[in-house]
């Protein structure tokens, strides 16, 4: 047992104490507990978070659904002859609750068998060392805060008819037409996924090009794959007014075209999610946004309380969190101080067409000032030769000219996302252009071109 002092001297119920179960909290938690530090999770909601419960898993469960519509149309090349095909979404959402259910026993599992305690209930803030649950208040040595965060909705006429990222998940009937606010990821992901599920999409995002500080010829080859699956991209375009109308939703954009569909979604970012933590009874410093401000090793403003995940508005990205959860276990519970990596960082959006980058796009190169050879090349995949599918594939390699060290990697197509995380790790290695060229390609497959290609873009 530990103790710790205020004005009256209290013996610590715990070691660390952690407001949130997501993945950041969750990582955290059994990392400490390994090392014998004494544990407890709090969480109102469902084990898990944001990730497996409002995210990444039933988002890719969804992203699996839509590809079908196309698999079947593609099969009829390769001598396949298919009845006619239909999607239930109610069958499907059955089958995501049923999986979400079973990962949310796993994730009580994991925390049971690595001796975290599990408390339910809304956690708040009460001193440096406690925490409210309920009316019971929990003393602890440390404090982490794990809440992730929320959807953002703006504040314009007829915001309560429209539905954000979070309700997705949960609709009783697919949408026969969807009207997408953003140009985001989870924009872009949810407009082709309704499109492969067969809804009507329209999607206004207010800025020149979708995917903002992603490659630009990325972007651009991403936004013109979409529009060839039928998706009506409108960009400079937003949302001035929301009207109700039978059965359908009427939207007036800024530069009075009206729009109707059935549902509207507004994807537009994200919030951390730090209202109501009482961060006030501690002196909790937040930025204008509500992010809870950490240095390096995720320590907040007071000494003993730490944050991380999507609550400190860093990487918003679930292996991130789950790295800063790992790192500030090592770095309290294993004499072993660890700082998290945000350097090459491999991320994958869920399009479709998907994409997967890892390092430098080549704005930002040009930007630190490199010079730099640019690679790349784009292609109908073998596969498509017979399915009649117009699909491509792009790759770029963005390329330091003096070391010929790859500073990123850029590509779109199938897999791409599995193939940006083995490519982190050659470019976090420190690869370069060489050794790309230097190793033998895996034929016939998409992804030998990273290893062949020679022609040099406009540099």
């Amino acid at each position: 047992m530990f103790f710790i002092f205020s004005t009256e001297e209290k013996l610590s119920d715990f070691n660390l104490l952690i407001i949130g179960a997501g993945s950041g909290g969750v990582a955290c938690a059994r990392r400490a507990a390994s090392y014998g530090a004494s544990v407890a999770i709090i969480e109102e909601d469902a084990l898990g978070g944001t990730c497996v419960h409002r995210g990444c898993i039933p988002k890719k469960l969804l992203v699996y659904a839509s590809q079908f519509s196309d698999h079947f149309e593609e099969a009829a090349g390769y001598g396949w002859s298919l009845k006619e095909s239909s999607f239930s979404w109610k069958a499907f959402m059955g089958a995501k609750v049923e999986e979400l259910k079973r990962l949310e026993s796993v994730y009580e599992g994991l925390l049971d068998g690595s001796g975290v305690k599990i408390i339910r209930g809304r956690g708040r803030l009460m001193g440096v060392n406690e925490v409210i649950v309920d009316e019971k208040i929990f003393h602890a040595e440390n404090i982490l805060i794990a809440t992730g965060g929320y959807p953002n909705m703006p504040e314009i006429p007829g915001i309560d008819l429209a539905i954000d990222s979070d309700d997705m998940f949960n609709l009783p009937e697919k949408p026969k037409s969807i009207i997408i606010v953003g140009g985001g990821y989870i924009a872009c992901e949810f407009a082709c996924i309704m499109a492969g599920l067969g809804s009507h999409v329209t999607l206004l995002y207010r800025g020149d090009m979708i995917l903002r500080g992603f490659d630009s010829d990325v972007t651009q080859f991403v936004c013109e794959e979409m529009k060839k699956s039928g998706i009506d991209i409108r960009l400079k375009s937003s949302v001035k007014n929301i009207i109700e109308s039978e059965n359908s939703i009427r939207v007036i954009t800024d530069d009075d075209v009206e729009l109707v569909a059935e549902k509207i979604l507004f994807a537009t970012g994200r919030h951390p999610n730090t209202h109501d933590i009482g961060a006030d009874k501690v002196g909790l410093k937040l930025d204008k946004d509500g992010a809870i401000e950490v240095n390096e090793g995720s320590m907040s403003s007071v000494n003993n309380i730490y944050a991380v995940g999507d609550c400190t508005n860093r990487v918003n990205l679930t292996p991130v969190a789950i790295n800063e959860g790992r790192c500030l276990a090592e770095t309290l519970f294993n004499n072993n101080p660890q700082l998290p990596n945000y350097i090459n960082i491999p991320t994958a959006v869920f399009t479709q067409p998907e994409v997967g980058v890892v390092g430098l796009t080549e704005e930002e190169a040009r930007a630190s000032k490199f010079e730099i050879d640019i690679f790349k090349t784009d292609f109908r995949p073998l596969r498509h030769t017979l399915s009649g599918s117009e699909s491509r594939v792009f790759m770029k390699l963005v390329v330091e000219r003096a070391s010929r060290r790859v500073l990123g990697c850029h590509l779109v197509g199938e897999a791409a996302g599995e193939m940006a995380q083995i490519l982190g790790i050659a470019i976090n290695s420190g690869a370069t252009k060489d050794d790309f060229d230097s190793t033998m390609a895996v034929h016939p497959t998409s992804s030998e071109e990273l290893v062949t290609m020679y022609k040099l873009g406009p540099s």
